[in-house]
């Protein structure tokens, strides 16, 4: 049985290494857009979560204004992830997707291991556990196609 060799920028990729990667980018991507709705429509659970990220930051910056950061919040990291989702999924630019997808959960993630808490409102973590999600299948994908990183790619 033999495994063709695909050609990502200058880095061959096995068949199945090519399938895995696209099933990393492919999940991440379908999680990263899935909470788009709830961002884009104020839905409870986002408003709640930014207004308590306002308050978190009211605390150490009076000047900024609760409800400002909840839905400049709300919509800037909807924005960052559909960008995210866009760029995971186009081959050239994966790994710009998978350093954008990896910020924007890795605030997440440190927002619930400091202020949210693991669980929020009642979800038994699974808003935590789909970032855990997302930061892993988009660190395989970085780590998959680091030869396309600009500069510092040729060293890796």
């Amino acid at each position: 049985m033999s495994t063709q060799v695909i050609s990502t920028m200058s880095r061959p990729m096995t068949t199945p290494i090519l399938v895995f990667s696209w099933a990393c980018r492919i999940v991440a991507a379908i999680i990263l857009l899935q909470t788009l709705f709830f961002k884009f429509t104020a839905a409870p659970e986002s408003v709640y979560i930014f207004t308590k990220l306002g308050s978190f930051i009211h605390t150490y910056l009076p000047f900024a204004s609760i409800g400002t950061v909840e839905v400049s919040g709300r919509i800037g990291s909807g924005i960052m992830e559909l960008i995210a989702a866009v760029l995971l999924l186009t081959p050239r630019f994966v790994w710009a997707g998978a350093i954008l997808a990896m910020a924007a959960t890795g605030g997440a993630i440190v927002s619930h291991l400091t202020f949210l808490g693991i669980e929020v409102q009642g979800d038994k973590g699974l808003l935590f556990f789909l970032a855990i999600a997302v930061l892993v299948t988009s660190a395989i994908a970085l780590f998959l196609y680091r030869m396309q990183i600009p500069v510092f790619g040729k060293r890796f």
